[in-house]
C-alpha cells in the first residue's frame, strides 16, 4: 500500500490521543442508539424474572419441575428466568502499524475504524451490565482511575499506542486468556494465514469463543491505481514497485475475494465468526452483525446482518 505521510511513533499516538475524546463520545452515542432498541436478556439463567417455560429433559430435578404449569399439559415443565449475571468480554483492538493507514484524507485511518467498534461494543456490553476488559499481549490491562468506564478503555488504547510499534501485534495471545473466555478481536487480520489459523485454534482448545471484525481500507478490496506505483510495507515489508498496475486489478480482486472466503471458513471451523467493516462505510452494519452475534452468548439481544 503507499505510504501515509511520515510522522514517528510518537506523534502518531499523540494524534490518536487527541482524536479519542471524538471517538468516545461518538461511540456512547452508538451504544445508547443500539440500546434503545434492543429488548429484555432473552437468555436463560440465575434470575428472578419469567423468561419462559421448556419441556423438561429426561433425568430433570424433581425441583426444576413447575407442576402446576405441568399438571395443564401431557408433559412436564420447566420454568425458566432470564440470565442477571454479568458476563465479562475481553476485547483486543488491533494497533499493529498497517492499522495506521488511509488511502484518501477524506477517509478515516483504520484503527480509528476499529477503536470506534471496540469502544462502541464496550459501551453496549457496560449499558447491559456486562463486564468488559482490554486485553493487551501481557493479558489484561491494568486501565488508568478517573473517568467513565469507557474512557478508562479508551486511555488504556492510548496507552497501547503508544508503545514500541514491535510490541503491537495484529492478533491476541491466547495464553493470557482464561478458560472459556468470551473475546472480541478487531484488526485487519494483515498477517500470515498460519497465524491467523493458529492463533483461531488455540483460542479454540481454550476453550475462547471469539467474534472477528476485519476492517479494511476500501484500496485494499480493489488497488484503484493507474500506472507505475510504489508500494512501501508499513510493517517491515519489502518494497514493491509495480508499472501499469491496472492491469493487476481483476486479479488483486480475485485474490482478495479468496482470502476473504477463506478467512471466513477458518473462524468457522473453530466456532468463531467474522464481520466485515469498509471504512469508507458507516460502522453502523457492522455493529448490528456483532450485536447480533454477541446476543447468543451476553445479555445483548438485537438484530442485525453479517457483512457492512
Amino acid at each position: 500500500m503507499p505510504q501515509p505521510a511520515s510522522s514517528s511513533a510518537s506523534n502518531a499516538a499523540s494524534a490518536l490521543a487527541a482524536r479519542l475524546p471524538g471517538l468516545v463520545l461518538q461511540a456512547d452515542h452508538i451504544a445508547a442508539t443500539l440500546f434503545a432498541g434492543q429488548h429484555g436478556q432473552r437468555r436463560s439463567g440465575s434470575g428472578e424474572t419469567f423468561w419462559q417455560y421448556r419441556q423438561a429433559l429426561p433425568g430433570e430435578p424433581a425441583n426444576h419441575i413447575d407442576w402446576r404449569q405441568s399438571a395443564r399439559s401431557t408433559h412436564a415443565y420447566v420454568r425458566e428466568t432470564e440470565a442477571e449475571s454479568a458476563q465479562t468480554v475481553f476485547i483486543w483492538c488491533d494497533l499493529s502499524p498497517s492499522m495506521a493507514w488511509r488511502s484518501d484524507a477524506s477517509l478515516p485511518e483504520k484503527q480509528d475504524s476499529a477503536i470506534l467498534i471496540a469502544l462502541a461494543t464496550a459501551a453496549l456490553l457496560l449499558r447491559n451490565g456486562e463486564r468488559v476488559q482490554l486485553l493487551t499481549p501481557s493479558g489484561p490491562a491494568v486501565l488508568p482511575h478517573g473517568g467513565s468506564a469507557l474512557e478508562r478503555l479508551a486511555l488504556g488504547l492510548a496507552q497501547l499506542a503508544a508503545s514500541p510499534a514491535a510490541t503491537r501485534h495484529a492478533l491476541p495471545p491466547s495464553s493470557v486468556l482464561p478458560r472459556y473466555a468470551h473475546l472480541l478481536i478487531v484488526s485487519d487480520f494483515l498477517c500470515a494465514e498460519e497465524a491467523f489459523q493458529t492463533c483461531l485454534h488455540h483460542l479454540a482448545g481454550r476453550p475462547v469463543r471469539s467474534h472477528l471484525v476485519q476492517v479494511t481500507d476500501p484500496a485494499e478490496r480493489t488497488l484503484p491505481y493507474q500506472g507505475r506505483v510504489r508500494f512501501e510495507g508499513l510493517e517491515g515489508e519489502a518494497d514493491i514497485d509495480l508499472p501499469n498496475v491496472q492491469t493487476l486489478q481483476q486479479d488483486y480482486r480475485r485474490l482478495i475475494e479468496a482470502r476473504t472466503a477463506q478467512l471466513t471458513a477458518l473462524a468457522t471451523r473453530y466456532g468463531h465468526d467474522l464481520v466485515l467493516h469498509s471504512t469508507d462505510q458507516s460502522p453502523m452494519p457492522a455493529l448490528l452483525a456483532l450485536h447480533t452475534l454477541l446476543s447468543g452468548h451476553t445479555g445483548l439481544s438485537g438484530k442485525g446482518g453479517r457483512r457492512s
